[in-house]
């Protein structure tokens, strides 16, 4: 049960970001990039920090004590907000998310791969690959239906 209640979560997660892709991705081409990059940051900090402070569990750790290494993880937050109010209005929401996706799965099957960042080596295996492959078949359908429309 609490696999497929994470996977219903994840598909949900998905179904968010493409929505917040689309909305952002307008907003940003009339209000501009960073000031989309920047509401979004300071909405979901006001959010973030009312469910933390009514929802969160104590844990054994804290900001304060993560290894710093961990709280890099934020920063790559800013670059995918800024790079998707970039590029949506430019390449569309199915082009973005797929150059996303893509990108998202190479580099966890990396990780996955050699164990980086602390996590277990599930070795590259020709149903991987054929994930990729896959991925990277969708990205050029994808870009070519674009350049057919325009």
């Amino acid at each position: 049960m609490t696999f497929l209640l994470a996977v219903v979560l994840a598909l949900g997660g998905g179904v968010a970001l493409a929505s917040q892709s689309s909305i952002n991705g307008r907003l940003g081409d009339a209000a501009g990039v960073l000031e989309t990059a920047w509401l979004t940051f300071v909405l979901g900090a006001a959010i973030s920090f009312l469910l933390y402070f009514f929802f969160e569990p104590p844990h054994a750790m804290t900001l304060v004590t993560a290894p710093k290494w961990q709280l890099i993880g934020a920063l790559f937050g800013v670059v995918y907000i800024l790079v998707s109010v970039f590029a949506v209005p430019r390449v569309g929401i199915a082009a973005a998310t797929v150059a996303v996706i893509t990108g998202q799965l190479s580099m966890s099957l990396l990780i996955d791969h050699f164990g980086w960042l602390n996590n277990a080596a599930i070795p590259l295996s020709p149903t991987r690959y054929l994930s990729i492959a896959l991925l990277a078949g969708a990205m050029a359908l994808i870009y070519l239906g674009n350049r057919r429309r325009a």
